[in-house]
């Protein structure tokens, strides 16, 4: 049994879901997204989204709760959005922002410019004293996971001293260095 599945969806207000077939599509103030399924009834009645699976196949059972959770996350996506923050730590590491480019100097020989899906809105914050903080934010998760995955990718925080990419909150592994 499914116990997230189970669990129905409040549908907050200035946000609608419609269900044609097999595809899910909700719009809010922020944007539209829509999502294909299989195997799983999706019903919206009253203010609310309930999900319900036609047997109890391991396959009907893991979708159950999949479904459930990407619904919920496209309803809280339209009304609030997502936002994922990154720290730059290192000595001589920069973000700025012209657009939808980022331009990242992260002790390499270049620059790394990186060109953002529309749907993402980038904010770099440099402060004095300060490690750069880049700021990104939109209406789907899984973009701006994706994106935030592929920034981080360039410059991983390493062990020893910390440098690197690293999301805001984030608790690295921390090793000791040569004994003397």
């Amino acid at each position: 049994m499914s116990r997230i599945g189970n669990n129905p969806i409040t549908i907050p207000e200035g946000v609608t879901v419609e269900v044609n077939e097999n595809v899910v599509t909700v719009k809010g103030k922020l944007g539209e997204l829509s999502q294909e399924f299989s195997g799983i009834a999706i019903k919206v009645e009253d203010g609310s989204v309930q999900l319900s699976r036609s047997s109890d196949s391991k396959e009907h059972k893991a979708k159950h709760g999949l479904y459930r959770s990407l619904v919920n996350n496209m309803v809280d996506g339209v009304s609030k959005g997502w936002t994922k923050e990154l720290e730059l730590v290192g000595v001589g590491y920069r973000a700025s922002n012209q657009g939808q480019k980022l331009d990242l100097a992260l002790g390499f020989s270049h620059n790394i410019v990186l060109n953002i899906a529309p749907e993402v809105k980038i904010e770099t914050v440099s402060e004095k004293g300060k490690n750069p903080i880049v700021k990104l934010t939109s209406h789907d998760k899984q973009l701006v996971g994706q994106v935030a995955a592929k920034i981080r990718a360039f410059r991983k925080p390493e062990p020893y001293k910390g440098k690197g990419i690293k999301f805001v909150g984030e608790q690295l592994r921390r090793k000791a260095g040569k004994s003397a």
